[in-house]
């Protein structure tokens, strides 16, 4: 059941980045408001079963913080991409021919952007979800979903603001960014993810 809940999380977020940023309308300052928004609720919705990760890089922190399996971690890669290709498909036959131009981006300054902001990202989910101290708290939700709506509108324009391999792909495939630069994002957010773990493991002595 786990795994059909981290589905259903990814697949839900991915639709809602493709909805929203494909939508003139809500393009723009609305966008990420309702992405870290449908986030939010998603956490909430199913981390009592999953962790509600629906997002690659957040898995490998956890994994790396020793609260995932290794078997986990495959299956949940698997279920967050279907998660995401199921979305995206969904988008193209809501939404009709791409209206989105590819993102141009500094490939480097894009890097760095998703690197600093997937950190921030694991960091806050290591340190409200699955610390002792903050164990048992109703914020972590609210939390994790706020931090995806900053970095959005704070490196948005620079990199496109995935902050997460899966939504990378699901962008990728609605033509909102060029497929030779998916590695920017599977590798910025993947190392962001590790960086992360490994602050959080030298800060806490807990098992």
């Amino acid at each position: 059941m786990k795994y059909i809940y981290e589905l259903i999380g990814t697949f839900f977020l991915v639709l809602t980045v493709g909805l929203t940023v494909l939508n003139p309308d809500s393009a723009g300052l609305l966008a990420p408001l309702a992405i870290g928004s449908v986030l939010a609720v998603m956490v909430f919705a199913g981390a009592h079963v999953s962790g509600g990760h629906y997002n690659p890089a957040i898995s490998l922190s956890v994994y790396i913080r020793g609260k995932l399996s290794v078997k986990d971690l495959g299956a949940y890669w698997l279920v967050q991409i279907i998660g995401a290709i199921i979305a995206a498909w969904i988008v193209m036959y809501l939404k009709g021919t791409s209206q989105a131009f590819p993102i141009h981006f500094d490939v480097w300054k894009a890097f760095l952007a998703e690197f600093i902001f997937t950190f921030a990202l694991c960091y806050v989910v290591l340190n409200t979800a699955y610390s002792k101290a903050t164990k048992g708290n109703s914020y972590y939700g609210f939390a994790i979903g706020f931090t995806v709506l900053a970095g959005a509108y704070a490196v948005g324009p620079i990199s496109g603001g995935a902050f997460n391999p899966a939504v990378a792909l699901g962008i990728t495939m609605l033509d909102m960014s060029f497929c030779a630069n998916f590695w920017v994002f599977l590798f910025a957010n993947l190392i962001g993810g590790i960086c992360s773990a490994l602050v959080f493991k030298a800060a806490h002595s807990e098992k």
